[in-house]
């Protein structure tokens, strides 16, 4: 029997049962008939929050652009496109979206219901962008949510979590095209952030800080701006502190910075500047485990100082972490929800039984905080303490029970840390 693994290779799903249908109505029939279903996207999640011990859904032959509105300035998609392909379209017809996350790999669809983000003072994450979804219920039917709608649900449903149904097409707002240039600076000290922390982010159109925690220093500093140029943008010497890059950075050290989107202050096209990582070749180490942990931006600096506190149980089980910033908004279970938001991320070695007993520390330090992990990658914070963190939880809940009732969308991970049971 074939066994189906995440693409970290640390998660093992709980079944091989696994569909593959090629339309809508395939899947609507899918639905209807099963007991327990789950989709699966590019199975970029670290833990078991799209596992089934039933049946699995693959929506990879959905992978259409449906529409282009150029009036309203938005484009209709399948669930089955990942981010890669819908930029490349996007592009072709003089169009960007506001954000990217780090790898361009992942479903926009399987993005948005885990609340993925990329990184600007004034960029959402990426289901900010979504203006409607298609959503097929246990029953087959289909629904739409929309933010035309006022009856107010329309904010617990984009970071659905899975929970709703099985979302077949999505609407995303989307922007005139633009150019950015990227630029690296080295070793930046953390101090920099104590008086100059609204400096350092807000001066570009997307900021990330990359340290190995092995010094309270970022190894990197990647500033990716809009540019009107054709030519190379001129590059200061320095950023506060930090010394601008000579050669092209890999943010893992060690790591060959060819799979790694173009740098040195050379202008290109948005997507090709926004994510870390270019489509063709494999993202971030590979063979890895990452966590991450949002908090507001005014405790940004404090949280990051009570890190450095522990980084001597952090620094040799990581390859790398990042720090950014992101918009706040509206969506109920966002960890942005209301709160403008910085989030620390850890990309861990693939060693868990070290990384499992590292994150009660790291998440006993960020608890004053009131630190959210990411819904799709690894921690260890415990269901009751999760709930204290989502206002709008209640809200998602019954919006669940609503929409699924008989809890044919809901797997061991939403029951403990949705449903509390």
């Amino acid at each position: 029997m074939e066994v189906f693994r995440n693409w970290a290779g640390n998660y093992k799903y709980s079944t091989s049962h696994l569909h593959v249908p090629e339309n809508t109505e395939q899947v609507q029939e899918l639905v209807a008939r099963c007991g327990r279903i789950k989709v699966l996207g590019t199975r970029h999640s670290f833990n078991g929050i799209s596992d089934s011990t039933e049946n699995l859904l693959s929506l990879q032959k959905l992978n259409r652009v449906i529409a282009l509105d150029r009036t309203s300035s938005r484009v209709t998609i399948e669930a089955g496109v990942r981010y890669g392909e819908l930029c490349q379209y996007l592009h072709s017809n003089g169009y960007a979206l506001h954000n990217l996350a780090s790898l361009p790999h992942i479903t926009v669809v399987g993005a948005c219901a885990t609340a993925t983000h990329g990184s600007g003072d004034l960029n959402g994450n990426l289901a900010t962008a979504v203006h409607s979804l298609e959503v097929i219920k246990a029953n087959g039917e289909t629904i739409v949510f929309s933010r035309d709608q006022q009856d107010g649900v329309f904010d617990g449903t984009v970071v659905g979590l899975g929970g709703l149904g099985v979302v077949t097409k999505m609407t995303l707002d989307i922007l005139p095209e633009f150019q950015m240039s990227q630029q690296v600076y080295d070793n930046l000290p953390l101090v920099q952030l104590k008086d100059h922390f609204d400096d350092i982010f807000s001066s570009a159109y997307s900021v990330s800080l990359f340290t190995d925690w092995k010094n309270a220093t970022f190894n990197q500093v990647w500033i990716k701006q809009k540019t009107t140029n054709q030519s190379s943008d001129p590059m200061e010497p320095e950023f506060f502190g930090a010394a601008r890059a000579t050669a092209r950075r890999h943010p893992v050290p060690g790591q060959t910075s060819e799979n790694c989107t173009e740098q040195m202050g050379i202008p290109g096209p948005w997507y090709e500047r926004m994510p870390h990582f270019r489509m063709d070749f494999t993202p971030s180490a590979g063979e890895e485990l990452q966590s991450e942990y949002f908090v507001s931006r005014h405790d940004a600096y404090q949280a990051l100082c009570a890190i450095d506190q522990i980084r001597e149980y952090i620094s040799p089980l990581l390859y790398v972490s990042e720090v950014r910033t992101i918009a706040k908004d509206e969506l109920w279970m966002s960890p942005c929800y209301k709160q403008e938001s910085v989030a620390i991320h850890f990309t861990w070695k693939p060693n868990w039984e070290a990384v499992q007993k590292v994150l009660p520390i790291i998440e006993e330090k960020l608890a004053p905080f009131h630190a959210r992990p990411h819904w799709s990658k690894l921690f260890a914070m415990q269901p009751e303490q999760l709930h204290s963190l989502y206002e709008k939880l209640p809200d998602f809940q019954q919006l669940l029970l609503r929409c699924d009732p008989e809890g044919k969308f809901r797997n061991d991970y939403l029951n403990k840390y949705i449903m509390g049971n």
